[in-house]
């Protein structure tokens, strides 16, 4: 029997001072072999919007898409946490709207949603799907979804003054009942002191490597999305190269005849 990732076992790394690891995945293969890798929490992120469907913000994915993906995911997962970012829109509008959607989540599959930004709604929010049983990872720093009032992608507690209020709204999404926070594009010293002043775990994403885990896109670091690759996200291989050459090859094969052999046909 397989054991499962659970909010009490990243509550558990938290308080042993143990690193977890985060990957986002948005198939079942792909998250099954991660799984299998020993990865903590599987996130279905909505940066599937531009790695898998092509758009050029986070904000044009549904909550439709979002259910498919989980599911998608959650049947290939046995091990880890498996996570789902809400999207745009899906959880601002009014508070039941947003146990709605989540829920939807949860019954596809997902052991927890994520959800973007703070805000007294933020907080309401998030305490009443602690209170519904949804369990909520936070998210701060620069956060994609307000990419348009925050003018593009910059880095977030560059000064004393603004770590100071990351943490603030940190330990008010702790308080409301947030399991973890992400902090997503903030200096390492900066989130250092804040990972320090939290009781839940942060999750780095371009954070240093002070935060208690570490998230990054699986695209980027299997070298298979190419459009461009974030400053913070290191290739571990070279997808972009294999899928091509494959294709290549099977292309010249068939052209060529080579392909099917005698022992590929009935």
């Amino acid at each position: 029997m397989v054991k499962k990732v659970t909010v009490n076992t990243i509550r558990q790394y938290k308080a042993n001072n143990e690193k977890f690891s985060v990957l986002t995945a948005y198939d079942y293969s792909t998250a099954k072999y991660i799984d299998e890798a020993g990865i903590d929490i599987v996130l279905i992120g909505d940066s599937l919007a531009m790695v898998a469907l092509g758009y050029e913000t986070t904000h044009c994915i549904g909550v439709e898409e979002m259910k498919i993906f989980t599911h998608a995911v959650a049947k290939g997962v046995e091990h880890a946490m498996v996570v789902t970012d809400m999207p745009f829109l899906s959880y601002h509008t009014d508070i039941p709207c947003a146990v709605k959607n989540c829920g939807l989540m949860i019954k596809e599959g997902a052991n927890a949603v994520k959800i973007e930004g703070y805000s007294d709604y933020i907080l309401s929010v998030i305490s009443r799907l602690t209170e519904t049983g949804i369990p909520v990872m936070g998210h701060l720093g620069f956060t994609p979804q307000f990419i348009n009032t925050l003018g593009g992608y910059k880095i977030q507690g560059k000064t004393q003054q603004a770590t100071e209020e990351i943490l603030r709204q940190a330990k008010e999404l702790e308080n409301a009942g947030a399991f973890s926070v992400v902090l997503e594009m903030v200096p390492q010293d900066s989130a250092k002191y804040i990972t320090e002043n939290l009781t839940v775990p942060t999750i780095s994403c371009g954070a240093g490597k002070y935060c208690d885990a570490q998230v990054l896109v699986s695209d980027d670091v299997f070298g298979k999305f190419s459009d461009f690759k974030p400053k913070f996200a290191r290739k571990y291989g070279d997808m972009k190269s294999l899928i091509y050459n494959c294709a290549k090859e099977f292309n010249d094969d068939v052209k060529s005849g080579k392909f099917p052999s005698d022992d590929e046909i009935f």
